[in-house]
């Protein structure tokens, strides 16, 4: 999942652009796999991630003079709740990733774009185009075969999965909260202030659920605040700008495809052909629903 939104996109991109591209989507998909690995708590772990991250990327927002004081107070409520609701969304992904299969967790983690879509058209009071509706009844369809095999594995998978749908709501949440404040807020610093508000609020939940903080062994953490926090938005940051939304939604496709891989390497998660076609439909939404984004 990103913590980033690109801008007005522009097809100016080079060879490093999309190598930058494709390390971000590598590096994020790979962090389902640390945080499964971590000794500490699933939201501890989060917290972890933006903690360990946090200098790096103050250093990132000085070294690029981004403003990170001086804003009205409006742009600071918003940047406020989005702080928490990134905090909530990572709180609930990784609760999930826990309980659900890494490739799940991917695909409904990142259905923010999904939910922005759907959310634009009820603040615009339109129907749906053509495109939109395919979107949603891809995802409906796509998501209806995953719970059912979520259901059929036990339980807990299912409630894995509503974990990271949820986590999904939130990011779009995220999302909508910083569409005023974000043309005066560079992508470090909205990096640096999210952090350094959803880092607290994930402590607090993870101390109010009893979850073990601090960690025997500390790579899986430094692998998840290094790859998803710095490498994953870092290169997203520096490269979603330059990439219309439909490369930006096929690119998208890796993360599940590698987490699936993960999966399957390191916790030996088995894929049916009903599991394969329900990712593929959820997948085939969110990059629709990229291409119909609009700057």
């Amino acid at each position: 999942m990103t913590a980033a939104a690109a801008a007005a996109p522009r097809a100016d991109w080079s060879a490093r652009h999309l190598a930058a591209l494709l390390v971000a989507n590598i590096a994020l998909a790979i962090g389902p796999w640390s945080v499964r690995l971590a000794d500490s708590g699933p939201i501890a772990a989060a917290f972890w991630r933006l903690a360990l991250a946090w200098p790096l990327l103050l250093g990132f927002a000085l070294a690029s003079r981004q403003p990170l004081t001086g804003f009205s107070r409006p742009i600071w409520l918003a940047i406020c709740g989005a702080g928490i609701a990134f905090a909530v969304d990572l709180a609930s992904w990784h609760i999930g990733i826990g309980h659900t299969r890494l490739g799940n967790a991917t695909l409904f983690g990142n259905s923010g774009s999904l939910i922005v879509m759907v959310w634009g058209l009820v603040a615009l009071r339109r129907a749906p185009n053509r495109f939109e509706w395919a979107a949603l009844a891809s995802a409906c369809a796509g998501s209806a075969i995953l719970f059912g095999r979520s259901i059929e594995l036990g339980a807990g998978t299912l409630a894995g999965d509503l974990f990271c749908l949820f986590a999904g709501f939130m990011y779009a949440f995220y999302i909508i909260l910083l569409q005023g404040a974000r043309a005066g807020l560079g992508s470090w610093a909205l990096l640096v202030w999210s952090s350094a508000i959803g880092a607290p609020v994930l402590l607090g939940f993870a101390l109010l659920q009893g979850e073990p903080v601090w960690p025997h062994v500390w790579w899986p953490l430094l692998t998840l605040a290094l790859g998803s926090q710095i490498i994953g938005q870092g290169l997203l940051v520096y490269a979603l700008r330059h990439f219309a939304p439909l490369v930006i939604g096929l690119v998208l496709l890796m993360q599940p495809a590698v987490a699936v891989l993960a999966g399957w390497f390191a916790f030996n998660e088995a894929l049916t052909g009903w599991d394969v076609l329900g990712m593929v439909l959820v997948a085939a939404a969110l990059v629709i629903a990229r291409a119909g984004e609009r700057a």
